[in-house]
């Protein structure tokens, strides 16, 4: 069924938007080092929880007076912001001046998702996690190593979150097809899966590309990924990679230690 999936949702990247949320010329288009990583690096980093162990209170980036003062948001957080592209096209954005990045608490989130929508929770000191809205207010991730159905609430456990739905430029799958492989995997551990993080596993489910897999596309050197890095009062950096995998794994590394690899980056100057 996977497989099947696969070749039905494989979208030709001409069928993606082409308009380009942060002006990426082809002459920014340098080649960079790849920065490639390992399983246990990524285990360590991205699917830590507040205690560690089950879903406990955690430290959201929003403060707590704000929060007392507004009630369920919507908030505004400080954040990296990035845009990705291949073959000059654009896969991914994250751009505040084009798209609302406005997190809410867990209750008025709990409100506002519908069944397939990608919900993408917020913390501080680690990168966001994902996860797949269900039915009844349940979710299902990618969470230690396990793919988990449970609660909303006590997945957020004091974070915030948002949806995320058109953060990658691929066409959807229906909802009910993005609730039906999330549940289908329902109780796989790590040694069954095809995924390093809770990201991966959820943009899979909405979109059914192969390349959200690990080892799921084929290295060639035409094939580039371009991750421009949106970084406050310091430009624009450019880092290259050969698979959508390997990037998200950096783009999530950075959200938790907010710092890039120089050996992985090309400085293409100051917007």
């Amino acid at each position: 069924m996977g497989n099947q999936l696969d070749r039905i949702t494989h979208l030709n990247y001409s069928e993606l938007p082409t308009g380009d949320p942060s002006g990426l010329e082809k002459d920014e288009l340098r080649v960079g080092v790849a920065y490639f990583f390992s399983d246990e690096e990524e285990e360590a980093v991205d699917e830590r929880t507040p205690s560690d162990c089950g879903f406990g209170k955690d430290h959201s980036p929003v403060e707590e007076q704000e929060e007392e003062a507004e009630g369920g948001g919507p908030f505004t957080v400080s954040e990296v912001e990035y845009s990705a592209f291949c073959a000059q096209e654009c896969i991914f954005s994250k751009l505040r001046g084009n798209e609302d990045l406005d997190v809410y608490a867990a209750p008025t989130l709990l409100a506002m998702c519908k069944p397939g929508d990608v919900l993408e929770l917020l913390s501080a000191a680690q990168p966001p996690h994902w996860a797949v809205c269900e039915h009844d207010g349940r979710v299902i991730h990618l969470h230690k190593g396990e793919i988990r159905r449970d609660g909303l609430l006590d997945v957020c456990g004091g974070r915030h979150g948002r949806i995320a739905n058109s953060r990658y430029r691929y066409r959807p799958l229906p909802a009910d097809l993005v609730v039906q492989n999330a549940a289908g995997h329902v109780g796989l551990r790590s040694e069954e899966t095809c995924w390093t993080n809770s990201e991966s596993f959820a943009a899979w489910c909405r979109f059914g590309k192969r390349e959200f897999k690990a080892g799921g596309e084929a290295h060639s050197a035409e094939q580039q990924y371009f991750l421009k890095v949106h970084l406050s009062g310091s430009g624009v950096h450019t880092l290259v990679f050969r698979s959508l995998e390997d990037m998200i794994r950096e783009r999530r590394r950075v959200d938790a230690s907010g710092i890039l690899k120089e050996l992985s980056l090309v400085n293409v100057g100051k917007e």
